[in-house]
């Protein structure tokens, strides 16, 4: 009697978490992130200092600056402040990574920053609005380390960099709306701004923490159960963790915190941490990469926060908020998306990408400076419209860079790392600095033309990097490679819902 051929097993329902919806979560996110800097940027919510007349008359102040009195220094402190925490958090959820869930590891910092932007709004003079500045660092920390290998993970092969462009693009996005939404809501109280920010994120935050967790490229969660082969060539039911290394179920369990996480922690943790940041530092290709960009954070960070009130003083703009968040957002998303596409266009390589990075920045500063130089709005609009959409294109290549200069375990250390690189020889300074010059020399033009040239030296340092030898290690193992029976934890967190598609 002849029996049907036995039927493969019905695949499982694909995920309702899929790559592309990812995607969008972390691009919200991320928006959410640079409205907040737009929104303390604008003229609605940073305000100005009381002036007075040769007759005595003098205009009330307006926003933090007129509350608070700031001066243009410790107003330019102040858009740093948050630097602080952010550079100091950074390599720390970056190494927690190792040990604790990634994904949890943004709930936390999305919760924090949530707090620390209500605080904000409530806030009562310089220190108390500086350290709650600081904490909203602090809280973006864990994201921008993580989300970029989320997305580099789960991207189409052939679209990798213009995944990671739509992710950068809502940078320049983000500052846009921030200076149309903090000039809006400053015309009524400055302190609504920061309270409709922290209620917009909260969503977000809760979703790290109720959602199943990801996992990322490389790391296998401390604390799974994975069969491990034993010499006699039983399996051992203990847990094996990201570079390989056994964890007991016993040390497991007591490493279990609230909300799911799971901490593995041993005594070869900053030994690791050091070898690490010892192969960063090494590394040439990475070197160059990050120094370009510091360069560039340098002009792009005193761009956006010194830009809508450079635009009133030399331009005489009225709504500078809307307009520089006008031209920010277009040319933004269309340079940032066009970097994306384009290295794409020429293959995805490192080679490439600094190609890309250097000839976009250099055209990109010439178009910027020469814009100054006019006195006519009309004039200035026109070319640095054109700037600023060369410049925005390098956002993609130049993270394309970090993620794949590096074997995947190292990716969020290099993004941290980059990241506490950028600020704190980049914007942290540039923006006091800045405001330092301009109460030296008192024209915001002169200004303006000295901080545009330094993007040539940005564009000069990324030159460099076309003649270095370099090597994609997107697909490099760790150097504790992990037992055959436990690879199943590299792979993307999301690889499973693309097989089972397949297989449907």
């Amino acid at each position: 009697m002849a029996t049907d051929p036995p039927q493969p097993p019905l695949a499982p329902n694909p995920s309702w978490f899929t790559p592309k919806r990812l995607l969008v979560i972390f691009c919200i996110i991320n928006l959410l992130n640079y409205v907040d800097r737009g929104a303390i940027a604008s003229n609605g919510v940073n305000g100005s200092l009381q002036t007075c007349t040769k007759g005595g008359a003098c205009s009330s102040g307006s926003g933090i600056q007129g509350d608070f009195n700031l001066s243009n220094f410790e107003d330019g402190v102040l858009s740093s402040a948050f630097m602080v925490g952010l550079l100091v958090s950074s390599p720390i959820f970056a190494s927690l990574a190792k040990s604790v869930n990634p994904f949890r590891l943004i709930g936390v910092g999305l919760s924090v920053w949530t707090f620390a932007t209500a605080g904000c709004g409530f806030s009562f003079n310089f220190w108390t609005i500086t350290i709650f500045r600081m904490l909203v660092g602090v809280g973006e920390a864990s994201f921008i380390s993580l989300a970029a290998p989320f997305i580099d993970d789960n991207a189409p092969v052939a679209q990798k960099t213009a995944w990671l462009g739509a992710f950068y693009m809502c940078i320049p996005s983000g500052i846009a709306v921030g200076y149309v939404y903090g000039g809006l809501v400053g015309q009524f109280n400055w302190r609504i701004a920061f309270w409709g920010e922290a209620i917009l994120m909260l969503p977000f935050a809760i979703l790290g923490f109720v959602m199943k967790p990801l996992q990322l490229k490389g790391f296998s969660p401390a604390g799974s159960k994975k069969a491990s082969i034993l010499p006699d060539g039983s399996e051992d039911q203990d847990s094996i963790g990201e570079d390989g290394e056994l964890f007991t179920r016993e040390a497991a369990d007591q490493s279990s915190g609230p909300f799911g996480l799971t901490v593995a922690w041993n005594a070869s943790v900053w030994t690791r941490f050091w070898e690490d940041m010892k192969i960063l530092l090494l590394d040439q290709v990475y070197v160059v990469n990050v120094l370009g960009y510091i360069a560039y954070n340098f002009v792009i960070g005193a761009y956006s926060y010194w830009g809508p009130k450079a635009g009133y003083n030399i331009y005489h703009m009225s709504n500078a908020d809307i307009m520089f968040g006008g031209v920010t957002v277009v040319c933004g998303i269309f340079g940032t998306l066009a970097g994306g596409f384009v290295l794409d266009l020429m293959t995805s390589t490192i080679s490439n990408a600094f190609k890309l990075l250097s000839f976009a920045t250099l055209f990109g500063a010439i178009f910027c400076f020469a814009s100054f130089c006019f006195k006519s709005l009309y004039a200035f609009l026109a070319l640095f419209s054109i700037g600023e959409m060369l410049v925005f294109a390098t956002q993609a290549p130049v993270n394309f860079v970090c993620l794949h200069t590096v074997k995947p375990s190292l990716r969020p250390l290099s993004m941290a790392m980059s990241t506490v690189s950028i600020h704190i020889f980049g914007d942290v300074p540039s923006s006091p600095l800045v405001g330092l010059i301009q109460d030296r020399i008192n024209n915001w033009r002169v200004t303006a033309l000295i901080l545009t040239s330094i993007l040539f030296l940005a564009a000069g340092i990324w030159f460099i990097g076309v003649f270095l030898h370099s090597e994609d290690k997107f697909n490099e193992d760790s150097n504790h490679p992990v037992p055959t029976v436990g690879k199943s934890d590299t792979t993307p967190l999301l690889e499973e819902n693309r097989t089972t598609a397949e297989m449907a």
